[in-house]
């Protein structure tokens, strides 16, 4: 099961420091020796920047990042900025292994509320620097300050929303000679032969059926499909935990008021769905063992050009650079005739152990305002302010110029899942885990009880809650 996160994998740790060069000494001065009149060089308090719970840590990415430290270096002479780029799979392991030691970075980012509720307790309330500095929140809807409003206090400003959208292979359904998506919300989806269907997700199943396809050109409906030797799938949800594939057919929360679990009717429904998309009789989506091969992109299946539909967010623009450019965007299916969307939302936070919280705060002021034009951008994250998602989106246009219907992720934002499908849960490690574990086994054994498998999850996150 592919993490939430935008890139995993990569081969070793980068660490890159950048500094400000100092001045040079002028023509014929010896460069050890300063005008008497020059006050002593001020020592720089340095900041490290931590790079890897979330998107940041593609090597695409590095040149933009490093460059966003030289520039701040460069206009802030009592500042040392450091980035530190780990890659995703080892991030985790890293960050805690630096906190234990009393030695974490003073920056962490860009993370969403996934990476950020694995060290739920460890983000610095940095509500006293937005009153001290007048650092001024107006900027932005109230509506995305108070979402980072917890019980610890204020522990971030918005930086980057990340809407989801079904996204497509056009070639793909003209070769089957099925027609799109529906472009907007609203529509329904047109059968070749006029009829039309609610978007939901059991006419996308039945779409992606018939775009699941063999090596012999059988697709899942026809007798004599081959499901060992798929070469094309109709549908995949392209690296999203059970929490998400739950949270797309309705937000809900996993616990009561006494830590009790309880999985929530649609989430069981979308992981029945999923299940049988994968081992049922008219397969639709990729086993295991088949996503993570070499031929379908070693676990990146929408970028290796052979799914014709996945389910996935805005930050998904970093990694399909292989998915050739003829895919598209659409809306989202509904679950019981309401959409539930999904909004991923990332920003920089501030470790509470930091020594130097006033400069940290003024680094976190710079990534989320000056370098907000370059980093936006490169971790394809709409603007938390309005005024510059239509900026965004012409860089974007450019960087994929086939792509007709941007329009659809900006409506997107009207279907934020409240409460997150990467909201805090009690003992938000180990329950989370535990849950990826149950999608892990779905995913590589058709074998499995569904129903067994589904209660003997809920019973262990009680006493995961519970512990």
């Amino acid at each position: 099961m592919r993490k939430h996160a935008i890139l995993r994998g990569l081969a070793a740790l980068t660490v890159l420091s950048l500094a400000a060069c100092a001045p040079a000494p002028a023509t014929g001065e010896p460069a050890t020796q300063a005008p008497e009149t020059e006050a002593p060089p001020t020592a720089k308090t340095q900041i490290r920047w931590f790079v890897g719970l979330g998107t940041g840590t593609d090597p695409e990415q590095q040149p933009v990042q490093e460059q966003v430290v030289a520039d701040f270096n460069a206009s802030h002479p009592n500042i040392e900025l450091v980035l530190e780029v780990v890659p995703y799979d080892a991030a985790r392991d890293a960050l805690s292994t630096q906190i234990a030691a009393g030695n974490g970075p003073d920056i962490v980012g860009p993370v969403g509320w996934s990476g950020s509720n694995a060290y739920y307790g460890e983000w610095l309330d940095i509500g006293p620097f937005i009153e001290s500095t007048g650092y001024d929140t107006t900027q932005f809807s109230q509506e995305l300050v108070s979402f980072y409003q917890t019980e610890e206090g204020q522990v971030g400003l918005p930086f980057a929303v990340f809407p989801a959208a079904v996204f497509y292979q056009r070639s793909m359904f003209d070769e089957a000679g099925l027609n799109y998506p529906p472009a907007s919300y609203g529509e329904t989806y047109v059968w070749p032969d006029g009829t039309e269907a609610e978007w939901n997700y059991d006419t996308l199943a039945e779409v992606a059926r018939q775009l699941t396809v063999d090596v012999n050109g059988f697709n899942s409906t026809e007798a004599g499909f081959d499901r060992e030797q798929i070469v094309q799938v109709g549908y995949v949800a392209q690296w999203q935990h059970p929490n998400h594939i739950g949270s797309f057919w309705g937000a809900a929360k996993v616990y009561d008021e006494n830590n009790n679990a309880g999985i929530p009717d649609a989430w069981a429904a979308a992981w029945r769905w999923w299940f049988d998309g994968i081992w049922g009789e008219q397969p639709f989506v990729p086993t295991g063992a088949l996503s993570g091969s070499p031929e379908f992109g070693n676990d990146n299946v929408f970028n290796s050009g052979k799914a014709a539909m996945a389910i996935t967010h805005m930050w998904y623009t970093c990694c399909l650079a292989d998915a050739g450019s003829d895919w598209d965007l659409a809306a989202l299916p509904a679950y019981q005739g309401e959409v539930h969307g999904r909004v991923d939302a990332d920003t920089f936070r501030v470790w509470k152990g930091t020594q130097h919280p006033a400069e940290a705060f003024e680094v976190l002021s710079y990534l989320i305002g000056p370098a907000a034009e370059q980093l936006l951008p490169t971790y394809g994250g709409m603007p938390a302010r309005a005024g510059e998602i239509d900026a965004f989106f012409l860089v974007k246009s450019e960087e994929y110029p086939f792509v007709t219907n941007w329009d659809v992720m900006k409506a997107g934002l009207a279907y934020p899942d409240n409460p997150s499908g990467e909201g805090y849960m009690p003992n938000w490690n180990e329950a989370w885990n535990r849950i990826e574990t149950f999608g892990n086994l779905l995913l590589n054994d058709g074998t499995v009880d569904f129903d067994a498998e589904l209660q003997k999850l809920e019973d262990e996150l009680t006493l995961i809650f519970q512990s």
